[in-house]
């Protein structure tokens, strides 16, 4: 494990950026981006289309390691080059971003008030090239959509079990259990995620440490025990569907979270913007969540 990024990801100032819309959400996010389903006709096309918005957004001089810790990849990301050179180094080597990777394949039908993630029947593999391509580390979603005691027991079963074998690859482990910002007992379903989250960590073997990201809660500092749990090397934030200033002024509320943010971090970004135009909107995106993200550390010092 690269020990300077470990440092980065445990005590660096500033956010995660989500760039791992796969397969089901890149048509959304290239229509926010103002290309629209006609201008490809095969996933191919489509792909090199969303590999182009990403190129534009992370050579960008507003983008760096700074302010952003870390980078999330979609798989085909990872095996792609930017500016000749393979996704993770060039992140890592030209603007100290840490990378990441999700390596989930999607989520199954809805199940006892939750989503476990598909099977993720080619996880040795994919880490195996995780580790060639120098990836710190990975992440896996599911969602919570109400509060069912044996549905969040068993997304969060999973999500360890999956974990164990990350971490046996060398590679450090992002748990995402998303609790749905529409649930109908949204609060009461983050209670039971914090206890089955405690409960799976006093289980964990001695050295094998994890990351947490969650939506931000209802109540502000409802993970803050885990986010002090030594076997908890990060707690993030995602957006949820909440607009980019909702997410951040939520963020800013609790002392225990930093962001790692998609939508929040994109919106706004179109395709025929000018650099100068689209640098100047991504700075001003990066500049708010990080200013959100370093916020909550300030009020937990």
């Amino acid at each position: 494990m690269n020990t300077t990024q470990f440092d980065k990801v445990r005590t660096g100032s500033g956010f995660f950026a989500a760039l791992d819309q796969s397969g089901g959400s890149t048509p959304k996010a290239l229509a926010e981006y103002g290309i629209g389903a006609g201008r490809y006709s095969s996933d191919a096309g489509m792909f090199d289309l969303v590999h182009a918005m990403r190129t534009r957004i992370v050579t960008s001089p507003a983008f760096a390691g700074s302010r952003v810790i870390a980078a999330i990849l979609f798989e085909q990301t990872m095996e792609r080059d930017v500016e000749g050179v393979p996704t993770a180094q060039y992140l890592w080597e030209s603007k100290s971003v840490v990378p990441f990777l999700k390596v989930d394949k999607g989520l199954a039908p809805e199940s006892d008030g939750v989503q476990l993630m598909k099977p993720i029947d080619t996880l040795d593999e994919l880490l195996d090239r995780a580790s060639r391509h120098q990836i710190f580390g990975t992440k896996m979603r599911s969602v919570i959509n109400d509060a069912s005691e044996a549905g969040i027991s068993a997304i969060v079963e999973q999500q360890f079990e999956y974990a164990g074998r990350i971490v046996a690859a060398g590679l450090v482990p992002i748990l995402e259990p998303e609790v749905s910002i529409s649930s109908p007992r949204k609060e009461q379903a983050e209670t039971l995620l914090r206890d089955a989250i405690a409960k799976n960590l006093q289980a964990l073997p001695e050295g094998e440490i994890v990351m947490l990201k969650i939506t931000i809660p209802t109540r502000p500092g409802l993970y803050a025990e885990l986010a002090s749990d030594p076997r908890v090397l990060r707690v993030l934030a995602l957006s949820g569907g909440y607009s980019r200033d909702e997410a951040c002024r939520l963020l800013a509320r609790d002392p225990t979270l930093i962001a790692s943010f998609a939508r929040a971090l994109i919106g706004g970004l179109t395709e025929g913007q000018t650099d100068e135009e689209f640098n100047a909107r991504l700075d001003s995106s990066i500049e708010q969540i990080y200013q959100a993200s370093v916020t909550k550390r300030t009020a937990s010092s």
